[in-house]
């Protein structure tokens, strides 16, 4: 796994971080309480930050005041102890810029976002929309690569981008993650976006820093362990915390429903409420049989006192 980068934005960076949820109250505004909860209990845990308002985040199903609301929680419940990279994507690209500037008059350490998905779908308009992004801050960019090919040719332009520093890919192709690192001409950190498979990304040697993941917020301690045991070499050790995570995984995916997802935390006592639509919210008859199958399971723990 050991990557060394020299430059100061890499400095500490490497591990593991939580995509993190964002928590809702019962009147489905963002729950500040709760956001600081979990901020105390991940760094307690072991992870190395938080990754912002991303698809886990549902950011794209938040209104400006409360991705920068997330921002300012985060930053402050963190006090310097984690790294926070926060992600800015939007339709246009001029609200991701306004996003990028609050990141970083908040004290966050990096941005991020997606290629645009719905105008702009080239790669001349992804180009020009991380380009406005990291032009917009002095801040290190994170490409957030999910959903399509990886073309190491392609994309290594992207990082011809002055402040573009970093890539999260949440994509399963790690020879072509490995031929764009070779591709690369200066130093770029790179984060595994797969949960399942970040052992496998890691084992890929000189490639990977760490991941960045869902079932983080669920487990943090096992992907905090595969980390650090993969830096040491310890792959046997690491490869069963990694079989044990998926089958918290394999069970988080059974459903559509994101919902789901959330439902492991109001289990482990750190409830998120439900997503919002176009996510459904669980019924108390969905959420039972659901914690029922999480206790049957016997890897997640109600480590914060349970909510059931």
């Amino acid at each position: 796994m050991r990557v060394n980068l020299e430059g100061a934005e890499f400095q500490g960076m490497a591990g593991a971080y939580t995509a993190l949820f964002t928590p809702f109250t019962r009147e489905n505004r963002v729950n500040v309480e709760m956001l600081e909860r979990m901020v105390a209990y991940h760094l307690a845990q072991g992870l190395r930050g938080f990754y912002l308002t991303g698809s886990t985040g549902e950011g794209f199903l938040l209104n400006e005041a409360e991705r920068k609301l997330v921002v300012e929680t985060v930053v402050r419940a963190n006090r310097g102890r984690g790294k926070v990279i926060v992600h800015v994507g939007c339709l246009a690209t001029d609200d991701a810029v306004t996003l990028a500037r609050h990141a970083a008059a908040s004290g966050a350490d990096w941005v991020s976002s997606v290629a645009p998905v719905y105008f702009g779908q080239s790669f001349e308009g992804a180009f020009r929309h991380y380009q406005r992004i990291a032009e917009a801050t002095d801040l290190p960019f994170m490409v957030y690569s999910i959903g399509q090919a990886l073309v190491p040719e392609r994309d290594v332009r992207f990082f011809d981008i002055p402040n573009v520093k970093g890539i999260k890919y949440t994509g399963r192709d790690y020879y072509s993650a490995q031929r764009l690192r070779h591709l690369l001409g200066k130093e770029v950190i790179f984060f595994a976006g797969c949960d399942e498979q970040l052992l496998c990304a890691l084992v890929l040697g000189n490639v990977f820093s760490g991941g960045i993941g869902t079932t983080y917020n669920i487990i943090p301690a096992h992907f905090a362990r595969i980390c650090a045991l993969a830096e040491a070499g310890h792959f046997d050790e690491a490869a069963k915390i990694q079989d044990e995570a998926n089958r918290v995984v394999a069970l988080m995916i059974e459903s559509e429903n994101w919902s789901y997802r959330k439902a492991f935390m109001r289990y482990i006592g750190l409830d998120c409420g439900a997503c919002r639509y176009p996510y459904a919210p669980l019924s108390e008859v969905e959420y039972e049989t659901f914690a029922h199958k999480i206790a049957e399971q016997g890897i997640v723990q109600a480590e914060c006192g349970s909510s059931r």
